[in-house]
């Protein structure tokens, strides 16, 4: 009989296929559920690693002594599954001889013969399959916990046709559904606009010249938070050199990213005021000590004296001393005073306010310079900040151009501020005799640096202006011409 006569084999036949399959380590069963009667192929006891005979070949048998007690659920539903749409299939565990409990897949058929329905299965040991699946679903979970925990994720893009593919954890830090798929453009869209063409150009050299990239950016999610990001992009080449992939992780590193740059800060900080305490050091030990010794010899002096007349002088010299020392003493007090003050409460100050008071205080000396002040503080109006400071940085600042006003034209001063971002800058510009920058820069904050000959200049006044701003966190520069005149950027906040 040939195939293409029927399609019904011949008893000799099927056992031959049955002598097959057992030979194959399939085993084979049959369950009558009207008589209850099981049936167990060869190939059934040496997949379970037992000889036929060697157990009990029995529904109840296996139910209760072979078949693992939690996948019952699942071998009775595929057992009695109404049959609609295939054969069902239940991958269950078995109690082998030698190996316990292994993974089986079970595959059943129902039909109905005249002793009643009979149904029937296949068993395939799948144990090996079963473990290397379940490993490899414990290492993707384990791969996903500590990709959530390090809100780190991995994408890919194929070079060929650009196509961007993003990893849950991606989608995660995009603060996105991950049904919501990407252009390389709609991605590098959320992040921060400074940031967009070096991103561009990243991948770009990628694609063009395999070079690889890590660059920690400014990111904006799809809920409007800005966080720091490192995003990194390694090529992946072929045979012929030619990038065909680019694989990369996106990390979400903001915390780390922002304790580091307060770190930095602090550090900053710290230096700055280790300097100032050095400055601070110097002034005492140097120029009290000078005073001490001047007054010590002049006191010296007074005693040796006999002479009334050179008494008198001595005296005077004495005084002198006295005065200059006392004059140190104070300004020292005010170095000490703008630590001290640091954590007095902010307040919101009114640029315009704040001038006008000091303006008013110096309205003499504007007045006898024929000075020409503009101000304009339209872009930031006011700020959180100490207001003594405040003034005294206008104060300062003010008293400077005037006083160092050129002497062939009248002084124009300008004053105004300028808000970058969470920044705000103080400018104040004037057309005096300037600073020879190249010459004087290093030693401009400096106590007691003076740079013109006037006789009224102690040199204290930008010294405390730099101590107070730098004080609140801020900074200051200097931009200034010989004869043409000086401008102060101070940044506040």
């Amino acid at each position: 009989m040939s195939f293409s006569e029927d399609h019904k084999f011949s008893g000799e036949s099927i056992a031959h296929f049955a002598r097959i399959i057992d030979s194959i380590h399939l085993g084979i069963w049959e369950y009558n559920t009207d008589t209850r009667q099981v049936k167990w192929s060869s190939g059934f006891y040496t997949a379970l690693g037992y000889a036929p005979g060697e157990i009990e070949c029995s529904y109840n048998y296996f139910f209760e002594h072979l078949l693992y007690y939690h996948d019952k659920p699942a071998f009775l539903k595929a057992t009695y599954h109404p049959r609609h749409g295939g054969s069902p299939v239940a991958h269950i565990r078995l109690l082998t001889k030698q190996h316990g409990y292994q993974w089986f897949e079970s595959t059943t058929q129902k039909h109905d013969t005249n002793d009643g329905p009979v149904i029937y299965g296949v068993l395939a040991n799948i144990n090996t399959l079963k473990i290397n699946e379940i490993k490899a679903a414990e290492n993707e979970f384990r791969c996903a916990e500590i990709g959530r925990i390090a809100k780190i994720g991995s994408w890919e893009i194929e070079t060929a046709t650009m196509k961007l593919v993003l990893t849950q954890e991606v989608y995660d830090i995009f603060e996105l559904s991950s049904q919501v798929k990407m252009t390389i453009e709609e991605a590098i869209s959320f992040f921060e606009p400074q940031f967009r063409p070096v991103m561009t150009n990243a991948i770009e050299q990628a694609v063009k010249f395999c070079k690889p990239y890590e660059l920690e950016v400014l990111f904006r999610t799809a809920r409007n938070n800005v966080i720091w990001v490192r995003a990194k992009g390694v090529p992946v080449l072929d045979s012929y050199g030619r990038c065909t992939t680019i694989r990369g992780v996106f990390q979400d590193i903001d915390s780390i990213k922002k304790k580091g740059i307060t770190l930095q800060s602090s550090i900053n900080l710290l230096d700055d005021q280790n300097k100032r305490l050095q400055n601070f050091a110097y002034i005492v030990s140097h120029n009290l000590r000078s005073h001490a010794g001047n007054l010590k010899f002049m006191v010296n002096l007074f005693e040796e004296s006999n002479l009334d007349g050179d008494r008198t002088e001595v005296f005077s010299h004495i005084k002198t001393i006295s005065e200059s020392l006392s004059s140190t003493v104070g300004h020292l007090d005010e170095i000490v005073k703008i630590q001290s003050e640091i954590s007095n409460e902010r307040k919101v100050v009114s640029f315009d306010t704040i001038f006008n008071n000091v303006a008013s205080a110096l309205r003499t000396n504007i007045v006898s310079t024929g000075a020409k002040i503009h101000t304009d503080f339209s872009a930031c109006p006011q700020i959180d900040y100490i207001p003594a400071y405040m003034e005294s940085i206008f104060q300062n600042l003010l008293t400077n151009s005037l006083k160092y006003k050129h002497p062939d034209r009248e002084p124009v001063i300008n004053c105004s501020t300028q808000k970058a971002g969470n920044e705000v800058y103080l400018l104040f510009e004037d057309n005096g005799v300037g600073i020879d920058m190249p010459r004087y820069g290093d030693q401009l904050f400096g106590m007691y640096k003076t740079f013109h000959r006037n006789s009224d200049s102690k040199g204290i006044g930008l010294f405390i202006t730099r101590n107070q701003v730098e004080a609140l966190g801020g900074s200051i520069q200097v931009d200034s011409t010989v004869n043409v005149g000086t401008k102060f950027t101070v940044r506040l906040v």
